[in-house]
């Protein structure tokens, strides 16, 4: 695997951010009931016919870049996807791939298992931003959710398996169980919701790459609907694109690190922990901010925290913690 080049670009980010996550944020929750609908029938054809259901697709599955679009993103609109990311010649990766293969099995059809060799996947390992191996990611809905990097023991990573199930549930309305192939269920579902033109243009302006005319049009969408939760999660993952778009990842750590006073820094570093899948990092580190500044420099750093917690979604465990921390340093 090839080193990470440390300069930032917004083609590459949206792979690790966006991952047609605002669109299909919008349509989750539908493509879940439907889904859902569909598991209760075969159940009781399954039931009818005197047999357990089965899942009707792999749990455990080796992805490409050909087939990351169908098989991780795609599928991710209907039952969460975890994402091993792993190598050949790493020890760690062969202690923790049996443990992730063996809990799909146990938790039949609750997530999908997709592995990824990051040496045969190069270009989707840097736009993850993966750093080192073992590392796990789920996608939901197409939103990237970082879980975990090292290997863990199975009561560790069952945990963390709940948790995503329960988030993806609860934000999403999506859960896992005997749904069709991916592409198969949305072909059976029938005709979708005709979608808010304003909306669409915002999400063909961020596909293009022209951040600033996505955060515009999402601007213009909540304008008229202050509360369409879709928009908010694309304006606030367009305007963290549009202020990393070329920043140095090495240079602005080293700054960090060397000035901890410096909160325009500070606000840099975190948006690039959070576009690097750390997102507990991002949060710790503008609640330090909050904690050791006062005044304007201060509400800055809230105000920051506040739109990364846009990005995540507030049902997000770790929203939930950064917000008790955030708490007890304001008050």
């Amino acid at each position: 695997m090839q080193p990470r080049n440390s300069r930032l670009n917004s083609s590459a980010l949206r792979g690790a951010v966006d991952l047609a996550a605002v669109k299909a944020a919008g349509e989750a929750a539908q493509k879940a009931e439907q889904a859902r609908a569909e598991r209760a029938r075969q159940a009781a054809a399954a039931e009818a016919d005197g047999v357990a259901p089965q899942s009707a697709y792999q749990l455990v599955i080796d992805v490409t870049e050909e087939t990351f679009e169908t098989e991780v993103v795609q599928r991710s609109t209907e039952v969460p996807v975890v994402i091993d990311f792993w190598a050949e010649w790493c020890g760690p990766c062969k202690q923790l791939s049996p443990i992730l293969e063996g809990l799909a099995e146990e938790y039949a059809g609750a997530f999908v298992l997709a592995k990824i060799d990051v040496d045969a996947n190069q270009l989707i390992a840097q736009q993850f931003g993966i750093q080192g191996i073992p590392a796990v990611m789920a996608v939901v809905a197409g939103q990237l959710v970082p879980l975990f990097q090292g290997a863990e023991s199975a009561a560790n990573v069952r945990k963390v398996l709940d948790q995503l199930i329960l988030v993806a549930e609860q934000r999403f309305g999506i859960s896992g169980g005997a749904v069709a192939p991916a592409g198969e269920a949305a072909e059976a579902a029938g005709p979708q919701r005709p979608e808010d033109p304003a909306l669409a243009a915002a999400h063909d302006a961020l596909d293009a790459g022209d951040l600033g005319g996505a955060i515009q049009a999402y601007r213009n969408v909540l304008a008229d609907q202050p509360g369409n939760t879709e928009a908010k999660l694309g304006l606030a993952q367009a305007e963290l694109l549009k202020r990393v778009e070329g920043l140095d990842l090495q240079a602005v750590r080293a700054a960090a690190a060397a000035d901890p006073k410096d909160v325009g820094t500070q606000l840099q570093a975190a948006d690039l922990d959070l576009v690097g899948g750390h997102v507990e990092d991002a949060f710790g580190r503008l609640v330090d901010t909050v904690g050791r500044t006062f005044g304007e420099d201060r509400d800055t750093a809230r105000l920051r925290l506040l739109e990364l917690f846009e990005v995540i979604g507030p049902e997000d465990p770790r929203v939930v913690a950064a917000r008790t921390a955030l708490a007890r340093v304001l008050f």
